[in-house]
């Protein structure tokens, strides 16, 4: 699938229009809904060949914060036939009560897909997590960039951000 034809399927399976709060406690008069078009398999297959179009050789693995980036790391992962981990948004409560399922090792250096970034705030956190470990976190890439300061929050904290497509890719105004 083209870039055009992604940020087409991506708009048309996941806009909507209304009055929302995002995760940041923002207002806004559209939604992107990320669960519909990461639940469409051409739109994901996709959407994992792009990430992979941002990996660089050093990568050893991909991560994806819960529970959004989770299909995007996995796609992006078996495209890249690449490991990949899962960043919990908080500790289990049972098990092993760890907050990254999979093998992260130190030294590792990391490629963390995001669904939609606002402000960067969930990436944030999970990056966080990833380099408490020992790990470096190479990049964060993200689907789609609201532009409403996850670059500016992300390049602040000393991250390379990139994204796939922005709000205005997508031909949103507001």
């Amino acid at each position: 699938m083209d870039k055009q034809t992604l940020i087409r399927r991506v708009k048309e399976t996941s806009y909507l229009e209304g009055d929302f709060v995002l995760r940041s406690g923002k207002r806004s008069t559209y939604y992107l809904d990320k669960y519909l078009f990461e639940t469409q398999p051409d739109v994901l297959r996709a959407l994992g060949k792009a990430f992979c179009e941002h990996l660089t050789d050093d990568v050893t693995l991909i991560a994806g914060a819960e529970l959004g980036g989770v299909a995007l790391a996995a796609a992006a992962a078996m495209e890249a036939d690449k490991p990949w981990i899962i960043i919990r948004n908080s500790k289990k409560g049972y098990g092993t009560g760890k907050m990254i399922e999979g093998r992260l090792n130190p030294g590792d250096v990391v490629m963390l897909v995001e669904d939609i970034a606002t402000t960067g705030g969930q990436v944030l956190e999970a990056a966080k997590i990833i380099t408490d470990a020992g790990a470096t976190v190479k990049k964060i890439v993200a689907v789609i960039d609201r532009k409403q300061g996850a670059r500016e929050n992300i390049e602040q904290a000393g991250y390379v951000f990139e994204s796939l497509m922005t709000k205005d890719d997508l031909g949103i105004t507001d």
